[in-house]
């Protein structure tokens, strides 16, 4: 399911790019209405060590940068690329055979140390994998090794240095958990016996930020709607690192909708953005629902230009974010009650350092920095 519906994500993101690429890949849209930015924030971008579409990015300090992609469109292997310059210049430290591979995360610690996540390739029969590099990416060292090359495992998360989780599609009606304890060295079955069963059919989506966690024991991640019996995108939410959870169903309209990419600014505030990509016109459309209760509950938010595939909070702006997406860049400044479109470059990943600024990476290896602005 994970693997069917994010190839689906960039068939859609791939027929909007080749319309884009022949644009203004900076074109912002005007804004009106109540809670929209009166000046709309814009990119800057360079370009990376690869020519690979870019789907994950960790934005780890001012210097520090790492990302991942590949797969997009037809795309042979994937990268694994970083910067410890600010951005200046970059270096392709994929792991060695992973020119092969369709990377989806990266989780980075600081300019050495990282882990990156490899998809499952079900044709060739070769499992999901994770990498752990602390010398930079000169080396790197196969930390886990799924047992069956069906199972997908799409998000991972760190609570702190040592304790994370990554999780992927079910496997029955309870979905696939991992932990580690120790800084990614060792990956081991997370217990599911306390985890909400899901509908038949569910799955995550391979964003980089299904899965997210603030602070040192919640977590969330979200999932799709479940095509053909109108289910609603639902988010998981842990306490504990784990060890039991609760389920909510959010807003979001089901059957083909999906929550691709969620991001919280404290234990309580979080925010949810994907959409519908399967249309049949191809005109793909955005959802966002916002929490003010740690996922109890969710409302609708304002609705962003077009499906977004990562969102991230502005560190130091309280109710302002970023969504990214395949046809363009949308902010809010009131938590997510609005939305105005500021960009037309295909971005697929986003984040945020607490003093390093906001990064975004997509299309043809490029890579962007948010441009400082007063809205």
């Amino acid at each position: 399911m994970g693997i069917a519906l994010l190839r689906a994500t960039l068939r859609i993101a791939a027929v909007v790019g080749l319309v884009l690429a022949l644009t203004d890949p900076a074109v912002a849209s005007s804004a009106s209405g109540s809670g929209h930015p009166a000046k709309l924030p814009s990119w800057r971008f360079v370009h990376t060590a690869t020519t690979n579409t870019l789907i994950a990015v960790d934005a780890v300090d001012r210097s520090s940068v790492w990302a991942v992609g590949g797969g997009f469109q037809g795309e042979v292997g994937g990268a694994v690329v970083r910067t410890v310059d600010g951005g200046r210049t970059w270096e392709d430290v994929t792991p060695p055979g992973g020119a092969r591979d369709e990377f989806r995360d990266v989780e980075a610690f600081d300019r050495d140390h990282a882990l990156v996540l490899a998809l499952s390739d079900e044709a060739a029969g070769i499992p999901a994998r994770i990498y752990r590099t602390a010398d930079g990416g000169a080396s790197w060292r196969q930390v886990f090794r799924a047992a069956d090359p069906h199972t997908f495992f799409a998000c991972m998360a760190f609570f702190d240095r040592h304790h994370g989780l990554a999780v992927g599609d079910p496997t029955g009606t309870r979905f696939a958990l991992l932990k580690t304890a120790d800084g990614g060295r060792s990956w081991h079955p997370a217990p599911t016996s306390e985890l909400p069963e899901t509908a038949p059919g569910s799955g995550v989506l391979a964003t980089g930020t299904c899965l997210v966690t603030k602070g040192r024991r919640d977590a969330w991640f979200g999932t799709v709607g479940v095509i053909g019996n109108g289910n609603n995108p639902q988010v998981f939410h842990t306490r504990n690192r784990g060890r039991t959870w609760t389920v909510t169903d959010t807003p979001i309209p089901g059957t083909t909708s999906n929550i691709a990419s969620l991001s919280f600014r404290s234990p309580h505030r979080g925010l949810a953005v994907g959409g519908d990509f399967s249309r049949a016109d191809n005109v793909d459309v955005g959802a966002a629902a916002r929490t003010h209760d740690g996922g109890a509950s969710w409302k609708l938010g304002g609705t962003p230009a077009g499906f977004r595939n990562g969102v991230t909070w502005i560190p130091g702006r309280k109710n302002t974010a970023i969504a990214v997406g395949p046809d363009g860049s949308d902010v809010t400044t009131d938590g997510g009650r609005t939305w105005s479109r500021f960009d037309r470059s295909l971005l697929l990943g986003v984040d945020c350092s607490r003093h390093g600024g906001c990064w975004a990476v997509g299309g043809n290896g490029r890579a962007a920095r948010l441009a400082f602005w007063h809205p």
